[in-house]
């Protein structure tokens, strides 16, 4: 692999780069001598020569990574029985995780980490999930939402050199509901719309103040970014006004869109990013993917200044960074997110448990699960169903460190106890999107903490997560 690249000698870096999505290697990988925090500022190559090697690079990075996920998943539609998200669309239902020849479930469960590690038979599914094209990483939106916000806005968030990899019945459903906390008998005060610049008034005038109004301005208002912006070294075919913080963060909820996260360098260590919903940030108390930001004021300043440029400052400045107001801009921004609820949920109390009168059986001895042999109330706490805290799962103990379509491989360290309120309505799952089912979820977890639960009491632990 090395003589393959080397052999170029002084390649530009557009080609080098091109090279790289071929051989699924990143630049800085084979020229250790060149590995920097900071990506390049100057380009000297012609941008309709980048996007023309680009292009032709396409098509062998997609099929690299659909041959990754076909390996990994059955990534068919299996729709649960009557069992919807809350306008509509069908949960997918099983284990989509494949697993190593002549293995089974029970079996691996039986197995120390210590054995599994050595025999290689951690399933590929539940190894950290690369992005499409992780030596470039950015932003990448579902087809679903590039069509809306075109035929909306006349604004491209296509790119000319990755297309989203997830099919689109894994994702949560577009657009999704609005639920208020100051207005709940609203119910759903979106209407069924996309929210954007071009309706948000129409559809929140004589529902929000002033301030929140113009909180939800700043929201849907596209600003550049690091693929999306007038630069030579953007990802859109044409110079573009960027992206809003509602192009990932669809309706206050998400419509799985990808990236990789900023904070960690070199490349090859960042993790993929799915990203979470913004229902329910009012009771959350750490964001951002380290968790280093303590309120959503900070979050929101955050991720217009760092996020949106992979946490390069330097391309912030030559890009055309939006540096918001703290007193005004960031407050009302803020606000607004803090409304967002979660969705209704009319089998549970007011502290967030099962109604025996309301629940099934199954229900019920799944809620006995959870909050007994499955061990999942010691960070999944009600009535949100989170500690607000951060924990280490140390998948690492499973596995042995490795290159995958560019992605490292190895610890993931502390992650966020996400709210599990709602939680059908946000597929995929875990930080990365690598958990395609609740049942995934659920044997990855009988997995990673050791549960050996049977499997009557892992079907019952997926109906109690889909009422909450």
């Amino acid at each position: 692999m090395k003589q393959e690249v080397l052999k170029y000698g002084r390649a530009p870096l557009a080609m080098l780069t091109v090279m790289s999505f071929a051989f699924g290697v990143s630049y800085s990988q084979e020229k250790k001598t060149e590995r920097s925090s900071y990506s390049p500022v100057t380009i000297t190559e012609p941008f309709k020569e980048t996007m023309s090697m680009k292009k032709a690079a396409k098509r062998g990075v997609m099929k690299r990574h659909m041959d990754l996920l076909n390996e990994r998943y059955d990534l068919s539609s299996n729709p649960a029985k009557e069992v919807t998200m809350s306008r509509g669309k069908p949960v997918q239902a099983g284990l989509r995780v494949k697993l190593p020849k002549e293995v089974i479930w029970e079996n691996l469960a039986a197995m120390t980490p210590e054995e599994i590690r050595e025999k290689g038979l951690f399933p590929k599914g539940f190894m950290p999930l690369p992005h499409p094209n992780h030596a470039e990483g950015g932003m990448l939106f579902p087809k679903f939402h590039i069509n809306e916000i075109k035929k909306q806005e006349k604004r491209d968030l296509a790119r000319f050199d990755l297309d989203y990899d997830l099919p689109d019945h894994f994702l949560p459903e577009f657009p999704p509901p609005i639920y208020l906390t100051t207005r709940p008998d609203l119910g759903d005060v979106s209407q069924g719309n996309l929210v954007t610049i071009a309706n948000y008034y129409e559809l929140f005038n004589g529902i929000l103040n002033p301030k929140q109004l113009e909180g939800l301005r700043l929201l849907v208002t596209p600003f550049p970014q690091q693929q999306f912006n007038q630069t030579e070294d953007r990802r859109s075919e044409k110079p573009g006004r960027g992206v809003s913080c509602f192009d990932c963060h669809v309706n206050g909820h998400t419509n799985a869109a990808t990236h990789l996260v900023g904070d960690i360098r070199p490349q090859e260590f960042r993790h993929r990013l799915d990203t979470p919903s913004l229902r329910g940030v009012n009771i959350q108390r750490l964001f951002g993917s380290q968790r280093a930001l303590k309120s959503i004021e900070d979050f929101t300043e955050f991720e217009q200044r760092a996020a949106y440029f992979d946490g390069d400052p330097v391309i912030a400045t030559k890009k055309g960074v939006n540096i918001l107001e703290r007193g005004s801009q960031v407050h009302f921004m803020a606000e607004v997110q803090e409304l967002f609820d979660f969705p209704p949920a009319p089998k549970l109390n007011i502290y967030g448990m099962l109604d025996p009168r309301k629940a099934t059986e199954a229900e019920l001895r799944g809620q006995a699960m959870f909050f007994g042999k499955a061990r999942c109330s010691i960070c999944h706490l009600p009535p949100y169903y989170t500690d607000n805290l951060m924990h280490n799962l140390k998948t690492e103990r499973f596995f042995k460190p490795q290159m995958i379509n560019g992605r490292m491989a190895s610890a993931d360290g502390p992650i966020k106890t996400f709210p599990l309120r709602g939680i059908k309505d946000s597929p995929p799952y875990l930080h990365d999107g690598r958990l395609l089912t609740l049942e995934d979820t659920v044997e990855f977890f009988n997995l990673i903490l050791e549960l050996r639960l049977a499997k009557q009491e892992k079907e019952d632990l997926v109906a109690f997560l889909r009422a909450l």
